[in-house]
């Protein structure tokens, strides 16, 4: 058994003042795999303090220097990646090369991203030509609050931790107790790279209790979260009262636009991206919106395809899925399965229960939906599970309108070959990103949300903008 009850507070890692102990549990079998501290409100006190201690030098540190704890932690970073990918596997059942490559490499892609905006970002600079007596300054925003979710874990934890960093920010992160153990490392890694001591600190703790703490601190300027709309929504009510920033990073129903033109590998893409990483991703295409006349043939296709699909343990190599988080997303998965089948869609893939074989570890089947209508509950919530849903569409105002449809905003996609349609479509579409014909957005490209899906960006420019206050100075004299 694995024992980390420790907190990084200070440069320091300190027994918790008010902890008590939780056991993280491995989703491939059900059994605890470590045990570790969840804090208080002493212990999220004692980390602000650290924080805000420290905030007056980092903000003073030039940027360069920033920068350069940065490089020596994506450095440190890449050196111990299979650390954070075995943990992660373990804690929250990636399959140890997703793990590997997807999960663990996505932090070291955002960190090198955040350095190379950061060389050419604009931190003082004067308001125009004509205005040279005009200085526009920005700043750190202050102590930020990071709060990161279980299902991609190293992900969310350098979009904010290296763009807060680089901005001047100085912070507390609690990351998700279902998956404590990758965050743990990455402190290691803080430390080992040399960040001054109160720059970062780590508590763990739940939401109820360091989450909540960290949300309405007086001493806290920012707080940046991921995860539920549902906890989203708290968190901005707790912060209301002390009018600090809040960035959130919520869920998805992102709808997947197939026309009748779409290239030939466009429904197995989609399936597949629907079912990577167990289903448990916000931008996930989770509503496949098809043109009526190959609507059929779409089924049929995505059917074989989610069959195709192997579920097995996280401690395996190869490229299937893992189980789900734990016992309580589970249970919510099969209960929304169950809901399908009643409120009358046709099941062509999957269903209720665990895959055939694996009668311990929350494993669920990879399933198919025909013939949805968009008020049907697995068309309205977020199942964050390997569960799509298909509806049928006959024009491309249908389309729109189903897609958008919905209180979230993420992610859209688009499978068409009609360049114009293609670019009309990334205009009306209701999500803070849109993807179109299997082409990922680039690197430094914002990731965020409208509507209930959230505000803010993360990741590039943007994501170090969120971590800076704009400073506007007249009179100034330029030496």
């Amino acid at each position: 058994m694995i024992e980390k009850r420790d907190f990084y507070i200070n440069g320091q890692w300190v027994s918790p003042i008010d902890g008590r102990d939780h056991n993280v549990i491995d989703p491939s079998t059900e059994d605890a795999c470590a045990v570790i501290s969840l804090g208080g409100q002493a212990d999220a006190d004692a980390a602000v303090a650290a924080a805000k201690a420290a905030l007056p030098s980092w903000m003073a540190t030039p940027v360069e220097e920033r920068i350069a704890k940065v490089e020596t932690l994506l450095e440190i970073y890449e050196s111990r990646s299979d650390e954070l990918a075995e943990a992660m596997s373990l804690e929250m059942g990636a399959p140890l090369d997703m793990s590997r490559g997807s999960q663990a490499g996505a932090g070291s892609w955002h960190l090198r991203n955040f350095i190379a905006a950061a060389k050419e970002f604009p931190f003082e600079h004067p308001l125009n030509d004509a205005s040279p007596n005009d200085r526009i300054i920005h700043e750190a925003v202050g102590v930020a609050a990071l709060i990161t979710p279980w299902n991609w874990p190293m992900n969310q934890v350098t979009l904010k931790v290296g763009a807060a960093a680089i901005a001047g920010c100085t912070m507390v992160l609690k990351p998700s107790e279902e998956s404590p153990l990758n965050a743990i490392v990455f402190a290691e890694m803080m430390d080992q790279a040399g960040f001054p001591a109160g720059v970062f600190n780590l508590v763990n703790g739940d939401g109820v209790g360091v989450g909540s703490r960290l949300s309405a601190h007086p001493d806290v300027d920012m707080v940046s979260f991921t995860g539920s709309t549902r906890a989203g929504t708290a968190i901005s009510k707790a912060a209301a009262d002390t009018l600090k920033r809040v960035h959130l990073e919520l869920g998805g129903k992102g709808a997947n636009l197939i026309f009748d033109d779409a290239d030939d590998n466009a429904v197995r893409r989609g399936v597949l991206h629907m079912m990577q990483n167990t289903g448990q991703s916000c931008n996930a295409p989770s509503r496949m919106l098809v043109q009526r006349g190959i609507y059929d043939k779409v089924v049929e296709e995505a059917a074989e395809v989610a069959k195709g699909v192997t579920v097995g343990p996280a401690s395996e190599s190869g490229s299937h899925i893992g189980p789900v988080v734990n016992e309580l997303q589970w249970t919510k998965i099969q209960a929304l399965i169950e809901k399908g089948i009643d409120e009358g869609a046709r099941l062509v893939a999957g269903g209720p229960g665990r895959p055939d074989g694996l009668n311990k570890g929350f494993y669920v089947r990879p399933s198919v939906f025909a013939d949805v209508n968009n008020q049907m509950t697995i068309a309205r919530e977020e199942i964050f599970g390997p569960v799509l849903s298909i509806l049928p569409f006959d024009t491309e105002e249908d389309a729109v309108e189903i897609a958008n449809d919905t209180p979230y905003g993420l992610t859209n996609y688009v499978q068409t070959q009609d360049v114009t349609r293609a670019n009309r479509l990334a205009r009306v579409l209701r999500s803070g990103m849109v993807e179109m014909n299997g082409k990922s957005r680039s690197a430094g490209s914002p990731f965020g949300g409208m509507k209930q899906s959230g505000n803010g960006r993360e990741g590039g420019t943007w994501g170090i903008e969120d971590f800076l206050e704009v400073k506007s100075v007249g009179g100034w004299t330029p030496e």
